[in-house]
């Protein structure tokens, strides 16, 4: 699914774990104009770089995901219809941001 997302998406600069660790999917990007911040798995014997602080970011979007995870009626993606599940997804967020602005005063 990742090069029909990317297909979608205007191009820019797409970071990544692992996994998707691709010629191919770094090619697509770079065909469209953007930048691939992948790094590559162990295995692979031309390593590419990836800047630390860039792909440190990157956890802070994958917690995130987590949190929104925790709220059974998006894990379980309880409403069926794409306008009340962004509905769902959006409200949640608000929850999880106004927790972290609580937490931080």
């Amino acid at each position: 699914m990742a090069p029909v997302l990317l297909d979608t998406l205007p191009p820019g600069t797409v970071v990544a774990d692992h996994g998707y660790d691709s010629l191919a999917l770094v090619e697509r990007v770079a065909a469209r104009g953007g930048k691939a911040h992948i790094p590559t798995q162990s295995r692979v014997r031309l390593q590419r770089s990836v800047p630390p602080d860039l792909y440190r970011r990157r956890n802070l979007i994958e917690r995130f995901f987590c949190k929104l995870k925790q709220f059974r009626r998006i894990a379980t993606r309880f409403e069926k219809h794409a306008a009340n599940f962004l509905a769902a997804v959006a409200l949640a967020s608000a929850r999880i941001w106004l927790r972290s602005i609580e937490s931080a005063l």
